[in-house]
């Protein structure tokens, strides 16, 4: 396919964000090229493809790049639509509807987590994980209305919504080991979905292990809480 002529992704391991581009790629049976970056040390190759944030992932498509993990995904659906199952609704009100939770996704799940991994203390990071869990409430409540009684956000097979919250699962997994808290513990809807969509065969096989995303974590939290280095005149 023309199509595929030259497909490379920039990544992290660890990345949640990178993971939804693997799981997008892997839906539509797209051969790629992986390039794995070094945290802490950005490559030559990812700050000449994304010189505005400069932050994986990014999709290079053809010698073009492409940038934003659900920008990725949604490029790959549109670049790929006659290949595998579609990931955005043809309906439009359905697609403007997992685009806005996606955008929540975003915007207020990472921004609650993030406090989850900086907590310098596991009483804080208990304290974090439940605020966490509070903004996962109104994702359990429009799992009714998105899923029509299905398994997934997205009906039968994982769609747009379902990559962008699911490729968080390995970090909230990481975190309930880490506080012994069950984030989906009084999210019945979500807690089935998380099941369902961690057993899938395409997320089984670009999911990282669990343990080693609490060690992740943890070098990161230990990057957050550093000092910072000394100032000379």
């Amino acid at each position: 396919m023309a199509a595929e002529r030259e497909v490379k992704l920039l990544g992290l391991w660890a990345s949640p964000f990178v993971i939804r581009a693997k799981i997008a790629l892997a839906l539509k049976g797209v051969e790629y090229e992986y390039f794995e970056e070094t945290f802490g040390n950005k490559s030559e190759l990812l700050l000449k493809s994304n010189p505005v944030y400069k932050k994986v992932p990014v999709l290079i498509h053809n010698g073009k790049p492409i940038c934003e993990s659900l920008i990725i995904v949604q490029y790959i659906d549109d670049v790929w639509s006659g290949v595998g199952p579609s990931i955005i609704p043809s309906d439009p009100f359905d697609a403007a509807m997992v685009r806005f939770w996606s955008h929540y996704v975003d915007d207020k799940w990472f921004a609650s987590y993030y406090e989850v991994v900086k907590g310098e203390t596991r009483e804080a990071k208990i304290d974090a994980s439940r605020e966490a869990m509070a903004v996962l409430q109104p994702l359990e409540e429009a799992f009714e209305k998105q899923s029509k009684g299905k398994h997934f956000f997205g009906g039968e097979t994982i769609g747009f919504l379902d990559i962008a919250l699911g490729s968080c699962l390995v970090w909230i997994k990481a975190a309930e080991k880490i506080t012994g808290l069950e984030f989906f513990d009084k999210l019945p809807n979500l807690s089935a979905w998380a099941e369902c969509f961690w057993a899938h065969d395409v997320v089984k096989a670009v999911m990282p292990e669990v343990d080693a995303v609490v060690d992740f974590a943890k070098k990161i939290q230990a990057k957050f809480n550093s000092p910072p280095p000394p100032t000379t005149n």
